[in-house]
């Protein structure tokens, strides 16, 4: 019996104590790496964003005080009138929040000087405030007006300077992470050979006490694999392995239940993973919005600004849907109108689209974002491929127990030999790459057969220089109706 004990615990303090070694060479580097990268990654954003909101005050500067200072000098507004104070007071303002942000001493010194610029210059828009008052000559308001003018030059320059500086900061640490990341990697490989090492020594130890009931284990796995599924380990004295072959054992009586239960978690698995590429949106077309949003602001297309921000929000509230996968007809049009507003405010010189969808199917529930995808297709492989506008029409009709969409691009189309090659893609498990033009279609084609089944169809026609049509069909019924599928999370999207 104390031999007994003596092995269990041998065995049991052996595992853990090699196990906690491995968790803590592997756990510390790789805290501290990410600790320092999150440090670093933080200043590098404050410095980006400092950049940024220097050039804006640039801007408003250059323009916004000069405009505003010489409409009052044309007479054009009354010195009361004007925004001259009110637009210095916000570029103090923010100023200030740059400062208490500024990473280091000799940006912080340059905000310093524009802001004392900007003192010189309120002062000399109060001088011009009073000359106007007197009713001085137009001659000394333009001498005055040339001072401002050259303040607001000197604000120009310290600010530009103040944005180098930024700039030189920012790659320093771009370098420094650079160079954290080279040694970490070699940190890692070290560790990664020591824990290689460590792991040989403590298997030739712990092995030997328990090498025996494992190659039992194992003859059981093997007699398993081939089909016996009779057969049994015996139950060994290694109180470690006990627990496992009596866990082996009954596997051996389950595992028909166990190889129907794989099948229906694998099925599962796929409908993760299709949850997974469904969500996915591609980086290029985020940052491409929020560029075009920061660039209209900036031009100050107050309008199209508001436009593309709510098709931006629309677009991501219908995406996300609160984790649900059957949304409403209207809803996935709604979906697809934002993606298209947003596409046609970034590409309005080449692209216009139509969207004509059956009312009756609206309240009908539908797999979301089937739509998107397929138009997201038809404008970069299509339409973007012209030398001409192009059209996109997206159309949906109710025929019989169906509901049947389409869309159609006008763009460069396919030959018969990258048509026929699509379709063969579609038949097989083959994925394509995400850059592919075939990448939209397999990922909606994927879909329909995972949640639709047999009871969905999708047809691709295509021809050179006449564009793409890709039409689906899928039963208009409740989710509970198509396949068995899972319908706990389906629910109508509100605008809540």
């Amino acid at each position: 019996l104390r031999d007994r004990l003596s092995i269990k615990k041998s065995i049991r303090r052996r595992i853990t104590a090699s196990y906690m070694i491995i968790i803590v060479m592997m756990l510390i580097p790789a805290i501290v790496s990410m600790t320092f990268m999150s440090m670093q990654s933080m200043r590098y954003d404050q410095l980006i964003r400092n950049v940024s909101d220097a050039n804006e005050l640039n801007s408003i500067v250059k323009s916004d005080i000069t405009d505003e200072i010489w409409e009052v000098v044309a007479g054009r507004k009354t010195f009361a009138a004007g925004r001259q104070f009110e637009i210095i007071s916000d570029v103090n303002d923010r100023l200030d929040r740059l400062m208490d942000t500024a990473p280091d001493t000799e940006g912080r010194n340059q905000l310093i000087l524009a802001s004392r610029s900007l003192n010189t210059l309120t002062s000399y828009v109060e001088i011009l405030g009073d000359q106007i008052s007197r009713k001085a000559p137009v001659s000394d308001n333009m001498i005055i007006l040339e001072e401002i003018r050259g303040v607001v030059a000197l604000v120009q320059d310290v600010l530009q300077e103040y944005v180098v500086i930024e700039i030189d900061a920012a790659a320093s640490t771009n370098e420094m992470i650079k160079s954290t990341t080279r040694a970490m990697v070699l940190v890692e490989i070290g560790i990664v050979l020591a824990v290689f090492l460590f792991s040989l020594i403590a298997q030739a130890s712990v092995s030997r006490n328990i090498r025996r009931p494992l190659e039992k284990l194992q003859l059981l796995a093997i007699q398993i694999a081939d089909g016996d599924l009779e057969a049994r380990a015996e139950i060994g004295n290694v109180e470690e392995i006990k627990s496992l072959t009596e866990s082996l054992n009954r596997m051996a009586g389950k595992i028909k239940a166990l190889i129907a239960l794989n099948i229906q978690e694998q099925k599962n698995l796929q409908k993760s993973e299709m949850k997974a590429l469904q969500a996915q949106i591609t980086p290029h077309f985020l940052y491409n919005t929020l560029d075009a949003i920061i660039w209209m602001a900036v031009a100050g297309r107050k309008d199209e600004v508001v436009d593309i921000t709510k098709a931006l929000s629309n677009f991501f509230r219908i995406t996300l849907s609160k984790g649900r996968d059957w949304i409403r007809v209207c809803d996935e049009v709604d979906h697809v109108r934002s993606y298209l507003t947003i596409q046609q405010i970034r590409y309005r010189d080449i692209l216009e689209y139509s969207i004509d969808v059956d009312k009756n199917a609206n309240e009908h529930l539908i797999l979301k974002l089937l739509l998107q995808p397929l138009v997201e297709n038809a404008i970069y492989h299509g339409i973007k491929g012209r030398r001409a506008k192009g059209s996109i029409m997206v159309s949906g009709w109710l025929e019989d127990d169906l509901m049947c969409f389409c869309v159609e691009d006008n763009g460069i189309g396919m030959d018969d030999t990258r048509l026929e090659s699509v379709r063969d893609m579609l038949k097989t498990d083959y994925t394509p790459d995400s850059e592919s033009s075939g990448y939209g279609i397999y990922n909606v084609n994927k879909r329909l057969q995972l949640y639709y089944g047999r009871e969905s169809t999708l047809l691709i026609e295509s021809s050179p220089d006449s564009g793409t049509q890709v039409m689906f069909k899928v039963p208009c019924g409740p989710p509970s109706q198509n396949n068995d599928n899972d319908t706990n999370d389906t629910e109508v999207i509100t605008d809540a």
